[in-house]
């Protein structure tokens, strides 16, 4: 029972800071999660240009694999704190969240 009421508080706390944007958790939570995904953006534009890819290739792969992680740990926080986690990663915004880790994942498998 205890576990239970632990548990439920969790997601319930967790579901606020992810969910809810006028709480001061929502806001810090957002803010860093926009700035997480422009300097992601960042990273893959300077990746596209090859004189800064043979430059800081090592350093944009690193960088690359820290944001997918970033993001894969948001997303499952996400279906945590959710009441019906299917519900939510067959939504638009779920797949979305799915569809930004996704290709990172595959290229483990499908080089190039």
């Amino acid at each position: 029972m205890k576990n239970t009421v632990s548990s439920y508080r969790l997601r319930a706390s967790l579901h606020e800071i992810i969910f809810e944007a006028d709480t001061p958790a929502g806001k810090v939570f957002d803010v860093l999660l926009i700035v997480s995904i422009v300097a992601s953006v960042v990273l893959v534009m300077l990746d596209s240009v090859s004189n800064i890819q043979i430059a800081y290739g090592e350093l944009l792969y690193l960088g690359e694999w820290l944001f997918t992680l970033l993001f894969t740990i948001e997303y499952i926080l996400r279906l945590m704190s959710v009441g019906r986690p299917l519900r939510y990663g067959t939504s638009f915004f779920g797949i979305v969240d799915l569809l930004a880790v996704i290709p990172t994942y595959i290229s483990i498998f499908i080089p190039g």
